[in-house]
């Protein structure tokens, strides 16, 4: 029997991060399961799972914490696996708008306030095509509560999406293959 842990990493962009820390969970008989990993400005940050034998859960957590040496911040949390949300439940929220503060709150504001659930969000700003000026891009997968309407949810979104001046679409996930 394994345990499951979920880490997160941080620390200053290299070559290598990864393996380093594949290798130390390798070392004490843990099998990587999903990960999350980037480079942000000059740093690297990632989020991963993984499994381990119980006995070596403590060596492996001293020996992730060991990395802050290398200039790593490892901190490792029990993972209590919740069982999957229905795919009927899944949408995806894409939104693209000139650049602003308050955009990620404001949506993450209404999301909360309908019970919809984040499970994946990503975001850049990148120059807009033609006039080169900032523009806003997130794209985030939500689960709903079987019991929700999301009515309201588009509701509220579209008036946020006319306040901020962004462009906002809800569209069922489809499954991908597998």
């Amino acid at each position: 029997m394994q345990v499951p842990v979920v880490m997160t990493v941080i620390g200053a962009d290299r070559p290598g991060i990864v393996e380093a820390v594949a290798r130390v969970v390798a070392e004490h008989g843990g099998n990587w399961l999903e990960s999350r990993m980037c480079r942000l400005g000059g740093q690297f940050a990632g989020i991963l799972r993984a499994q381990v034998p119980p006995d070596r859960r403590p060596a492996l957590c001293d020996a992730l914490k060991a990395m802050a040496a290398s200039g790593l911040t490892i901190v490792v949390e029990e993972d209590e696996a919740a069982p999957p949300a229905p795919p009927s439940g899944l949408a995806v929220i894409e939104l693209v708008g000139q650049d602003r503060p308050g955009i990620v709150r404001e949506i993450s504001a209404a999301l909360a306030r309908q019970r919809i659930n984040v499970e994946e969000l990503t975001t850049e700003v990148v120059s807009a095509p033609m006039s080169g000026e900032p523009l806003f891009k997130a794209r985030a997968t939500v689960t709903a509560p079987a019991d929700a309407d999301l009515a309201p949810l588009r509701r509220e979104l579209e008036k946020i999406a006319a306040d901020l001046q962004v462009d906002i679409a809800i569209h069922p996930k489809t499954a991908t293959p597998g």
